[in-house]
């Protein structure tokens, strides 16, 4: 039987101490049910410490990476006020181990939301939209791993970057987006590949939170899900994106 409080506290001492961990999926793999179930009980040791709740990330929200890696939903983990970075500061590469950042949309909810819900009905929980950049970052060797591996380790989720929000009735289908380091375009996207429409994501959220016996609450942050594909992080970078509307987020990579 799979010891699920022995992989959450591998995985947690891993993101804690950036330690590499070897893959779970080397020995046996774990289903999505235990996968999720571990990422669960690594995040209770967080909140015991002090860390707090404070939204939650879509992952897989490419077609082409639910093909790439065999399944047929987008994944999500949690974020704490701990993974939240200055916007315009600098963050350090000590906090992990293969950090990479990606292009984002985030959510602001003004009222709770869970279960089925239509795109409609999540938009009307929402208070504001913004441009937002996500640090993710696997534990495991050589950044591979499988769909358990990569649940468990609370979906890859490390760190977020936050811009200005903007008022929610602005349209994001199909925005432009651009990932830029050291004023250089590196990675150039559109919202539309986060799920064909951002809203998507949000509702996918509302559905998957809900069967772990949650719910997004006023005052959360919902990650949508890459744009592009995510760029390694050096020491030295500056990293900004633009988005269409919505305006500009950046962060400095130190030591």
């Amino acid at each position: 039987m799979t010891d699920i409080s022995a992989i959450a506290e591998i995985v947690d001492r891993a993101a804690m101490t950036a330690t590499e961990i070897p893959q779970f999926s080397d020995t046996a793999a774990l289903s999505m049910d235990e996968a999720y179930a571990a990422q669960a009980l690594s995040l209770q040791r967080r909140y015991a410490r002090g860390e707090k709740r404070v939204g939650i990330k879509m992952g897989l929200t490419s077609r082409v990476k639910m093909v790439q890696v065999g399944v047929s939903d987008v994944i999500w983990g949690r974020l704490t006020d701990a993974m939240r970075e200055e916007e315009g500061g600098t963050v350090s590469l000590a906090k992990y181990v293969h950090p990479r950042v990606e292009p984002e949309i985030a959510f602001l909810m003004k009222k709770p939301l869970s279960g089925k819900v239509s795109a409609l009905e999540a938009m009307e929980a929402v208070a504001a939209i913004a441009p937002a950049l996500e640090i993710i970052d696997s534990r495991y060797k050589a950044f591979k791993f499988d769909i358990g591996d990569v649940i468990a380790d609370n979906s890859s989720s490390s760190g977020f970057v936050i811009g200005q929000w903007s008022d929610a009735s602005t349209d994001i289908a199909n925005l432009g987006m651009v990932l830029s380091i050291n004023g250089e375009p590196r990675e150039i996207g559109s919202s539309a590949a986060i799920l064909g429409h951002p809203v998507r994501s949000l509702v996918a959220a509302a559905r998957m939170v809900a069967a772990a016996g949650e719910e997004l609450k006023a005052g959360d942050i919902v990650l949508a899900g890459g744009a592009t594909a995510a760029i390694p992080m050096v020491a030295g970078q500056a990293v900004t994106l633009e988005v269409e509307r919505l305006g500009t987020v950046a962060f400095n990579v130190g030591e």
